[in-house]
Order: C-alpha cells, then structure tokens, then sequence
C-alpha cells in the first residue's frame, strides 16, 4: 500500500501540471433503467510513469447476494511508444487498493495535523482498504469507528480489521451518526446509488473534519456538502460529465481545486486545523494506471503470469 499510495502522488502531481491524458470515464447500464448496475472504460496516459492502458470495471450492487463481487474488472496496459498491449490483468484488487490509495493522497494534504479518529460507513471492500490506506499515511491515528447497515458485515469487520491493526482502537457503532461526529477523518464507502436517501447532515461533521466520500453524493444530504469550507475532487471534468447527465452531483458546491492541483502545490490544501474540508473521490484512471504497472513489475520479477500470443 505504501508503494501505490507513493505512486499515487506523483500521479496526482502530473495531473495537477496538466501532463495526464484522462477523458472522462465513458459508461453502460445494463439492468433496469432506474437500476444503479454500471460498466465504464477508464483509459489514461502518464507519460512520466511511461503508463498507459485502459479498465473495464463494471459495479452491479446486487451481486453480493449472488456470492459474487460488487467491483469486478479487467485492466490492459500498452507500451506508449508502440501502442502494443504488454499485459492484461485482473482490475478488482487494483481498484481496491489505488481508491485507498487516493483517499491517503487526500488525507496528506487536507487533514487537520494530528488527526486521530477515523469514521467509517460501509464495511466492505473500501471500508477495508481505506483503513489499510490511512493506516499508513496518517500515523497519528489511534481509533476507528466503524457502522454498516448489515450487523454481520460490521462483526466481520471488526474482526479482520482488530486482528490487522491492534494498535487502533476499533468499534462498530450502530448509527451513521456515529460514524460521523467526533471524528477528524470521515470515509463514505457504500454502494454508488442514483436514487439515494443521503442520511449524513451538516452538524455530524466535526470541526476540523475531512469527508471523503467514495459513493457519490450517496450519503451526505446537500446542505452537509454545502457546508465544508472548501470542495475538492479527484477531477472536476469527471464531476461535470457525470452531472451533466442528470443523475448524479445536481446539488453539490462548486469545486474549488482538483487533488492533483493540491499535490503538485497550485491551490491550497488545507489552511486552518478547524476547516471542515470535504474531498469527493470519484475514482479516476490515472489512479489504475499509476498502480497497474507497479503489478507488472512484481509479476515480472517474480516469474509470475502467462505469455499470450498476439
């Protein structure tokens, strides 16, 4: 995680420099038209990683219930200077890892100094790799309170995540709010739902606070977003291509800085330790193309993979 988080921040700071090639993510909805099941393309090109490649990740909700998972994908790496295909790969754990990986690039720059308590909604796969993520990037961090809708999944959780992490302080609390309130780093990771009953308000978030939704405006009510101080994202082309689709982000503030305009020293983190800062992590290609050739290298030392023939 360390090594991708690594890899993250200079991704971010060529975004920041303008030196990323990174359309908007293009998408399907298979299922029902009111449904929340998606497949999108995510290609990106950072020519100072020498990476380029595309993902096919698809996320359909209901697959849990199936024993399948929610996340699931396939990633092609091309050599830039041929165009050529070098490797194909399995996405599902790299977007688990590089979307924790994003959120510690956010906490290094927008936490509040000190930062100790970490709220978390959702204890799944995110929930999982975020705490993974902050663990390592925020050492200052002493507890974590955990909540998810399904009490099986939050015991599950706290069992993993105390065996992983005993010098945290971890416990399941049984409402949302209190997975909000107190704490100085909040992370949202359920299900990216169009038709959302956000439930987080604007007095949960605590003085001093950074929120990192990773669902869309999923869970926080819009006046808690309009509430923060400053608005961030991970790409702000990314944002408005998805609102102006009509669905999501119809009330969200204005963007005052993408992450990579943060990392790479253009606009200002954060200012104040009593800012309440929010930074809506979308999950952008850069973050699979910045990680998917560190698997590569593995593999490669390793004597891992197959050969195909072309």
């Amino acid at each position: 995680m360390g090594e991708i988080i690594d890899r993250l921040e200079i991704a971010f700071r060529e975004k920041g420099h303008g030196r990323v090639d990174m359309p908007p993510k293009p998408g399907i909805h298979p299922g029902p038209p009111d449904g929340d099941n998606f497949i999108h393309a995510m290609p990106a090109l950072i020519g100072a990683m020498g990476a380029a490649g595309v993902k096919w990740v698809s996320g359909f909700p209901s697959n849990p219930a199936k024993g399948l998972p929610y996340i699931s994908g396939l990633l092609i790496l091309n050599d830039p200077e041929t165009g050529l295909p070098t490797a194909v790969m399995d996405a599902t754990w790299i977007t688990a890892m590089r979307t924790g990986a994003a959120t510690a690039v956010a906490a290094k720059v927008l936490a509040r100094p000190g930062a100790a308590v970490l709220g978390i909604v959702g204890c799944g796969v995110q929930g999982r790799t975020n705490l993974e993520a902050l663990a390592v990037a925020v050492p200052t961090l002493r507890e974590v309170r955990a909540y998810d809708l399904h009490p099986d999944r939050a015991a599950a959780y706290l069992r993993e995540m105390t065996a992983r992490y005993p010098r945290l302080a971890l416990r399941i609390v049984g409402t949302p709010r209190e997975a909000v309130g107190g704490c100085d780093i909040v992370v949202t990771a359920g299900p990216i739902l169009s038709r959302p009953q956000p439930v987080i308000e604007a007095a949960w978030l605590a003085e001093g606070a950074l929120g990192v939704p990773l669902d869309y405006d999923s869970y926080f009510k819009p006046e808690a977003l309009a509430a923060a101080d400053r608005f961030y994202t991970d790409d702000t082309g990314q944002l408005l291509h998805t609102r102006a689709g009509g669905i999501y982000f119809q009330q969200v503030p204005e963007v005052y800085a993408d992450l990579g305009q943060v990392a790479a020293g253009l606009k200002d983190g954060r200012r104040a330790p009593g800012e309440r800062l929010l930074c809506m992590t979308l999950g952008i290609a850069l973050e699979d193309m910045a990680t998917a050739p560190l698997v590569l290298e593995r593999a490669v030392a390793r004597g891992l993979g197959t050969r195909l023939p072309l």
